[in-house]
């Protein structure tokens, strides 16, 4: 066995103390994992959106800030995941503002039935400092924070059992409704039976028959497949929906300034993306999904919006604070 020299040994040992001073900075650049999660399918531009802005900013991190993003409910149900970046479990999720509401009311009306004109009234609003007054409360009291919001589509009914034509349809229609309150009371309203359900549990239940339908924008018809257990688009354009990227306060904060900025530019760079591609689709989702055997209703829109107009507004002004309704409406 070969013997080492002196100045071997002195070489080997400077080396090694090299090393051990070395290996605290090579630590401290390891990746910054942030974890995002999705109710959506992966076909669904939601968490594609989030995989691009994953991209970009591992791209311009050289790789030292990796986000993971878990599409389609693997980490749990909305409520589930909201939970979890309150708690710090989970950095990121992508959901929609009435399911916030749950955690702070004034959340909800963002996504409340016909307060928004048009998507481009949504937009104004939510650029202008109400959203940062909402947000300031989601921080204070929750521990997260709102870093991007996108549009998600216009919302629209969908039967398996019957026509739809007006609301005189809907008595004791059984609706699956997301588990939030302003939901229900709409359902309330056009004199159906809200049922909340899960939204990873709604394909079976259309399947079984233990709802008669639902409602959401389009794309997530499209991407859910929700064409192969529904036979009637009913185009109510009751809700135009936006959905919001929260982040847990404490792991944003301990980002850096340059850091955060990197993130940002990247979540409003794919969510542009994500907001036209979702207007494409929607421009040509009616007619496709007419093709795939649904039968498209246009029905009477005043119907189903005058019932609920005179009872939501009121029956929530505590919840959001009294004159925001009319305030989102001067916007």
């Amino acid at each position: 066995m070969a013997r080492l020299t002196k100045r071997e040994l002195l070489v080997g040992s400077a080396a090694l103390a090299g090393a051990s001073i070395a290996m605290p900075a090579v630590l401290r650049a390891q990746a910054i994992v942030l974890r995002w999660a999705d109710g959506q399918a992966m076909t669904h531009p939601s968490p594609q959106s989030a995989a691009k802005a994953a991209a970009d900013v591992k791209a311009k991190t050289g790789g030292r800030i990796d986000i993971q993003t878990f599409p389609a409910g693997q980490l749990g149900s909305s409520r589930d995941m909201v939970e979890s970046v309150a708690s710090g479990a989970l950095t990121m999720v992508t959901e929609g503002a009435a399911l916030l509401g749950q955690f702070v009311p004034q959340l909800s009306i963002i996504e409340a039935p016909y307060i928004w004109r048009d998507p481009a009234h949504m937009t104004r609003a939510l650029k202008s400092p109400l959203m940062d007054e909402l947000n300031k409360v989601l921080v204070e009291k929750r521990g997260m924070r709102v870093i991007g919001v996108t549009y998600y589509g216009v919302r629209h009914l969908t039967s398996g059992s019957k026509p739809i034509n007006s609301v005189e349809d809907m008595k004791g229609f059984k609706l699956r409704v997301p588990e939030v309150d302003t939901f229900r009371a709409m359902a309330e309203a056009w004199g159906a039976r809200p049922t909340p359900l899960n939204f990873s549990e709604l394909y079976l239940a259309l399947s079984q028959g233990a709802v008669d339908g639902q409602e959401n924008p389009l794309p997530t018809i499209q991407s859910a497949k929700l064409a192969e257990v529904q036979k009637y688009l009913i185009l109510t354009a009751h809700i135009i929906t936006p959905r919001l990227v929260i982040v847990n306060d404490a792991a944003w904060s301990k980002l850096s300034e340059a850091d955060r900025t990197v993130v940002r530019a990247a979540i409003d760079t794919a969510s542009a993306w994500q907001d036209n591609e979702i207007v494409t689709q929607e421009n040509g989702l009616a007619e496709s999904l007419g093709k795939s055997g649904m039968t498209v209703i246009k029905p009477d829109l005043e119907s189903f919006r005058k019932p609920v107009l005179a009872s939501l507004p009121a029956k929530f002004e505590s919840k959001w604070g009294k004159g925001l309704w009319q305030r989102i409406e001067a916007l």
